[in-house]
Order: C-alpha cells, then sequence, then structure tokens
C-alpha cells in the first residue's frame, strides 16, 4: 500500500487505493462491451473474431498501463468506436482496401502520432483550444455520452421522420436500465460510495433474475492472435491514394483524444489554474505507443476513452485507476464470458449519471460574450448531434474563427487556432 501511496501520490490527489479500485472497475465496467464490439465489427472485413478479441484486450491494457505508469493520469484506452467502423466500412468495404492495408494506414497514422507528441505539437494543439471551448468540449462529451446511454437503455431509437424518437419505455431492459439511473442519483445524494459499481451489478443481477440475459460463465483459455498479428502492410497503406485516410485516422483520433483528456480531466478537477493538463505529453504518448502495437496485434486505431469519467465520478485521481482497468483487460483474456455477462442496457445509467456531472461545464461559459458562448454551443451540441466528438470540436473551431473575424475580435484568435482551423475546412473539403 505505501509503494501504491508513493508512487502515484494518492494522498496529495486527495484519493486512496480503495477509491482508486472501485473507480478502476467502474471505469471497466462501462467500457467492457468494446472486448466483444471491436472484434464483431472488424469480423466484416474478413479479419478473424477471436485474434482481433485479443488484440483488443491487449492493446487496451497496454495504452493504459502507459497512461498509467507513465502520465499518472485515471483515464483508460481501447480501440476507438468511430474509428473502427471508418476502418471496417468506409476503408475495407468502400475503398476495396484489404484489411491488411488499412492496419498499415492505422500503424503509420500512430506513428505520425509518436513524432508529433515527441516534438510538442500535439500538446500545443491542445493548449491552444479557447477556455470556452475546453467547457464545451467538457459538455459536449458529457451529451454524447448520453445519447450513447439512452441509445443503449432502448429510451431512443432512429426514426426516419424524426431522426430520434422516444423507444420501447414499456420493455423490462428500458426500465431496468431507467431504475439504475435513479438508484445512482440517489445514492449519490446520500453519499452511498460506490453508487455507479453497485448499480451497474444489481441491474445486471435483476437481469439475470428475470431471464432477460444469462450468466455466461467464467473461465475459458484465451484464443490465438497468430491470424492478425504482424499482418499490416506498410508498403500498400504508403501508396498515394492512402494518404487521405492515414490523414483522417491520424485527425481524428488526435481529436477524440484530445477531447476525450480536456472532457474527462475538466470534470475531474485535474486542470491546472490556467486550464491546461499537466503531464500533457505524457499522457498524449500513451495513446500514440497503443496505436502503433494495436496495429500490429491487429486492431484499428486506439484512443482515450470518454467512459474513463466514469470512474473519476466515484472518486479516480490517478494512474492507479487505469492502471487496474489495465490488469482487468488482461483478466478478460481468461474471463471473458463474466465480462460478456454485463449487458449495455446495466452500464448505460452509469453514462447518464456522468453526463449529468459533466453538463455542468457549460455553466462556466462567458454567456454575455456571445463571440465565445456562441461556438462553445455549436461544439456541445454537434458532439450528441454528429455522433462525434472530434466533428463536435471541428464545428467548435470553425465557428469560433469565423465569429471571431467577422466581429472583428481578431486579436482573440491564436496562430495555432488560425492553423486548425484551417486543417479542419480542409478535412471536410477533401476527405469528408
Amino acid at each position: 500500500m505505501a509503494m501504491l501511496e508513493s508512487f502515484f501520490k494518492l494522498k496529495e490527489s486527495g484519493t486512496n487505493v480503495k477509491t482508486e479500485v472501485i473507480a478502476g472497475f467502474t471505469t471497466f465496467l462501462t467500457m467492457a462491451y468494446i472486448v466483444f464490439v471491436n472484434p464483431s465489427i472488424l469480423a466484416l472485413t474478413g479479419m478473424d473474431f477471436n485474434a482481433v478479441f485479443v488484440a483488443t484486450c491487449l492493446a487496451a491494457a497496454m495504452g493504459t498501463a502507459i497512461m498509467a505508469l507513465v502520465a499518472n493520469y485515471p483515464i483508460a484506452l481501447a480501440p476507438g468506436m468511430g474509428l473502427n467502423a471508418y476502418f471496417t466500412f468506409t476503408v475495407v468495404q468502400g475503398m476495396g482496401v484489404p484489411w491488411q492495408t488499412a492496419l498499415g494506414a492505422v500503424f503509420i497514422s500512430g506513428i505520425i502520432f509518436l513524432v508529433v507528441s515527441l516534438f510538442k505539437v500535439r500538446e500545443a494543439i491542445v493548449n491552444a483550444i479557447p477556455h470556452s471551448l475546453k467547457l464545451a468540449i467538457s459538455a459536449g462529451v458529457g451529451m454524447f455520452l448520453a445519447i450513447i446511454a439512452l441509445k443503449n437503455a432502448g429510451v431512443v431509437v432512429g426514426s426516419p421522420a424524426t431522426l430520434v424518437t422516444l423507444g420501447n419505455i414499456h420493455a423490462p431492459q428500458t426500465l431496468l436500465a431507467i431504475l439504475g439511473f435513479f438508484m445512482i442519483v440517489a445514492m449519490e445524494y446520500r453519499k452511498i460510495h460506490g453508487s455507479i459499481i453497485i448499480s451497474i451489478l444489481a441491474v445486471t443481477v435483476l437481469s439475470i433474475v428475470l431471464g432477460l440475459s444469462e450468466f455466461k460463465g467464467v473461465f475459458s483459455m484465451p484464443p490465438s492472435m497468430a491470424p492478425t498479428l504482424m499482418q499490416m502492410d506498410l508498403a500498400g497503406a504508403l501508396n498515394a491514394g492512402l494518404l487521405g485516410v492515414i490523414f483522417v485516422f491520424f485527425f481524428v483520433d488526435l481529436f477524440d483524444t484530445t477531447g476525450t483528456l480536456v472532457g474527462v480531466s475538466h470534470r475531474a478537477g485535474l486542470l491546472d489554474k490556467d486550464g491546461k493538463l499537466p503531464r500533457l505529453k505524457k499522457a498524449l504518448l500513451a495513446d500514440s505507443v497503443a496505436i502503433t502495437a494495436g496495429a500490429a496485434m491487429g486492431t484499428s486505431s486506439t484512443t482515450a476513452y470518454i467512459e474513463s469519467a466514469a470512474g473519476t465520478a466515484v472518486g479516480g485521481r490517478t494512474g492507479l485507476t487505469a492502471l487496474v482497468v489495465s490488469l482487468l483487460f488482461l483478466a478478460a483474456l481468461w474471463f471473458s464470458p463474466l465480462a460478456a455477462t454485463v449487458p449495455a442496457y446495466a452500464t448505460a445509467p452509469a453514462l447518464c449519471y456522468v453526463a449529468v456531472l459533466m453538463a455542468r461545464g457549460l455553466a462556466e461559459i462567458e454567456w454575455d460574450d456571445l463571440t465565445e458562448s456562441a461556438p462553445a454551443v455549436m461544439t456541445a451540441f454537434a458532439m450528441p448531434f454528429t455522433f462525434s466528438i472530434a466533428d463536435g470540436i471541428a464545428f467548435g473551431f470553425i465557428s469560433y474563427t469565423v465569429i471571431k473575424l467577422l466581429a472583428g475580435r481578431y486579436k482573440d484568435l491564436s496562430v495555432a487556432v488560425l492553423v486548425i482551423t484551417a486543417l479542419w475546412i480542409v478535412k471536410f473539403a477533401f476527405f469528408h
């Protein structure tokens, strides 16, 4: 215990081993779905499901361990949702690119990540984000979490007439998810520690008892990773036609990770008095290494996970939280049936509760200055409505720059903000 206290600086961060372990379990339970969803999506490219399952667990464990031990932040990493869909449906199926070549593009984007992280380019980009947009990113990430949670719970469903509409709220799974949310809020109000994990486990047990989901066992041996290990085609990925693909992998993951780091860190109180994230370079190196290692093992881009906010909501403040998540991803290799027992609607209430906490960032925006508040609102709203953190940030930067210029407030714009805005415009013009 003393070693953990000393290494992770627990007292200095206002936490303890018990709190960090509970936070780690909470974060893991909210993102454990990725070890099943990611191989399901990538298998559509012809990749071996079981090999991708192993690659997903190992990439998540490695990236999160680096975040824990090097950067000392309670932020977990895993192959990103959205990026795996782009990999499968746009690059492989849409463009006819072999999955080996697509993995090569992911690997190269990771190398570029590593280089720009070492030379502090990424750090400069993150620190260049205006304060109002940082607050909006935090709130927008919360809204993005909320729509994912409401979808997983069945509260919100797609509609051809109105885009989204109310789902079947008589469904027992949906009612259990709603009950879980009420339980979390009530327990938090009563200051009951570990309310989120209690709710997740309670809904899971009720689901099994009611016959809505099945207890899938506990133990199974890890499958072989041979079908995808070191199968990336780097020469094919360097083909001129795939430069745009590499750019998109790089750019989208850059801002997904940036948005997650800023959003989660803001709500956890990890930003300094200037609104910047200490040890940012180390945090950015974690996902750079995870991307390249993940591609080598056989999975699409690895990124920081917004579900980390579930762990910080129950008190996770240091890398010990992330280390617990990393160990649980390794354990998932052997205990995959147990991890699969938790249904999506059991973790949905946790995400909804975190969304409530993160939405508070909007209250701190300078509402009397429209050149600050309007871009901030656009940033926050665009994330759930485009179902993309990266696109939300793009809307924010473009609207912030254009509004400031038209309002004659060009002195508020740094060179970095102008460059980032220009890059987003290029991305939408040629790579969207």
